[in-house]
């Protein structure tokens, strides 16, 4: 039965997708875009939809670059996400100065307007919605928290997201993240003449990372705190008056991090107190969430994956360090989240130039057909109640 659901779709999408999936993600890394920037990109995959049957909104929400484009079918049923990233990395191309898709968001971004495309050619027998969320900036500002916070996802029942990767691999850790920036005011006085005049915002700061430092060996293992001094004072024989620092904050999960994060405000108002400054704080860049793997619905994915042709899958990334704004969404719906190994003639991994250049082989186009047909088939299989009540006790559990 299922050999035979795959069998039509790869006809259907060689004879009706295929062209233009590969069209699209061909011009999005034609046309990289910075976060939050990506006019262009958003505007052509929304065309590419409206012309299909989709509704379009964009912009959506409070991102100008976001948008949901939306096929119902006909009969009723679940609501199906797929998130399209499409921003590009700084300090690549031709000279190395530029921007390009060193990250494969051009890809995403025509994973899910194929997805979209293939459910267009099958409206009649589409059990619930699909809907083709663009996601901005998810390598700068992280355009999936404001979403989750403005309620995008509130009527979503199923997310989706593939990303090229270095393996295959349906568990992968990403770490919760929280941005803070501490600024100290202090009182300016000449170093060498009037130090006693003067009230230190560079102590301030300096406190801080001592502090800090002490409080790592309190730390769990998958916990990281790394900062930078953005102000420190302009001249030598001048105290400092205004001092500033920035934190990210990292943990395997929302609520540790969170625990850290309270810590560090404190080592912050003691430094302000021991010498004698006015402090502020603030968030500088969303917070990202832990990603929550859901092992039944990554097995429903990594099965349709292996069926058509993807390989053999690793069995976890316990060893993460990064962190996206994908592990929000997966806080508020399911959401199956998994990498597809890019493999050219060397590895090569996200942000590499070498990645970058296989984007543009044969081999991204075939990562390209598979994926989109085994989304498609996980979107089929949940049209039966039994998975879909299953991938949400799961979810359920795991949020409480």
């Amino acid at each position: 039965m299922k050999e035979e659901r795959k069998k039509q779709l790869e006809e259907l999408y060689a004879a009706k997708v295929q062209a233009k999936a590969e069209e699209i993600s061909k011009w999005i890394y034609e046309h990289p875009e910075d976060g939050d920037q990506e006019f262009l990109s958003s505007a052509y995959i929304c065309e590419q939809l409206k012309e299909t049957g989709f509704s379009v909104q964009l912009p959506y929400g409070s991102l100008k670059t976001a948008f949901r484009c939306e096929l119902k079918g006909s009969k009723p049923g679940a609501t199906y996400a797929f998130l399209a990233e499409y921003d590009a990395l700084p300090g690549y191309g031709e000279q190395h100065d530029e921007l390009a898709h060193a990250c494969g968001h051009n890809w995403i971004g025509a994973v899910c307007a194929g997805v979209g495309l293939m459910f267009a050619q099958m409206q009649e027998e589409l059990e619930g919605t699909i809907v083709i969320m663009g996601t901005p900036a998810e390598e700068t500002t992280g355009g999936k928290c404001v979403l989750v916070e403005e309620g995008a996802f509130d009527d979503v029942d199923f997310a989706f997201q593939l990303h090229l990767g270095a393996e295959n691999n349906a568990h992968v850790v990403t770490l919760a993240m929280d941005s803070l920036e501490f600024t100290f005011h202090g009182k300016a006085a000449h170093a060498a003449a009037y130090p006693h005049l003067g009230v230190n915002a560079l102590d301030a700061v300096n406190l801080m990372f001592t502090g800090i430092s002490y409080l790592r060996q309190q730390l769990r293992c998958d916990t990281r705190v790394h900062g930078i001094i953005t102000k420190g004072g302009e001249a030598c024989n001048i105290i400092p008056d205004l001092c500033a620092c920035k934190f990210y904050i990292r943990a395997a999960d929302k609520a540790y991090m969170e625990e850290i994060s309270a810590k560090i405000v404190n080592i912050a108002k003691g430094a302000s107190f021991m010498t004698g400054t006015q402090m502020e704080y603030r968030n500088f860049e969303n917070t990202y969430y832990d990603l929550v793997n859901l092992e039944s619905f990554q097995q429903l994915y990594v099965e349709n994956a292996k069926l058509c042709g993807s390989g053999d899958f690793v069995d976890s990334d316990a060893d993460a360090s990064g962190s996206s704004d994908v592990g929000n969404v997966s806080h508020v719906c399911p959401m199956m989240y998994s990498e597809l190994a890019l493999k050219g003639p060397t590895p090569a991994y996200a942000h590499d130039v070498n990645f970058l250049e296989y984007l543009k082989l044969p081999c991204a186009d075939d990562k390209l057909r598979k994926g989109i047909i085994s989304l498609c088939l996980t979107v089929f299989d949940l049209y039966d109640e039994k998975q879909r009540e299953d991938i949400m006790n799961e979810f359920d559990t795991r949020k409480e």
